[in-house]
């Protein structure tokens, strides 16, 4: 195969507390090996709290909106047409503090596992609990 079209309008969201997720491309989504593409809704004043995931390194781009986006201890505010690089293992959150939903893409790889994906939640210990 040398590839798949995806279009979003088709693509099921997995609505979650925070906001929503359309798994853009996975080893399920479209068979791919070394990248995971999800478009992520977050609404307002809500966030995917901190979290780290061990093998996959991410860029998250930020489309739409305004998203405190944090890097181990460091935190900025985002905007359309900003991205953070997030190496392997290390811990980070987004916020969305504008007022309308905050839309981004993150773009992780390799793939790991069979949903091409991993995630620990740090969110319960420290320092995260505190930061926020």
């Amino acid at each position: 195969m040398t590839g798949t079209f995806k279009l979003s309008r088709e693509t099921p969201p997995e609505v979650l507390d925070w906001g929503q997720l359309r798994w853009m491309s996975s080893p399920p989504a479209t068979g791919a090996k070394d990248l995971t593409v999800i478009e992520v809704n977050i609404t307002p004043g809500e966030g995917h709290n901190f979290h780290k995931h061990p093998d996959q390194e991410e860029v998250i781009y930020v489309i739409a909106g305004e998203v405190e986006q944090w890097l181990d201890q460091e935190k900025r505010i985002l905007g359309p047409g900003d991205s953070v690089f997030i190496g392997a293992d290390v811990v980070h959150a987004s916020f969305n503090v504008g007022s309308s939903d905050a839309r981004l893409l993150a773009i992780l790889g390799p793939c790991v596992g069979d949903a091409g994906y991993e995630l620990v939640d740090v969110a319960d210990q420290s320092p995260w609990k505190t930061l926020r």
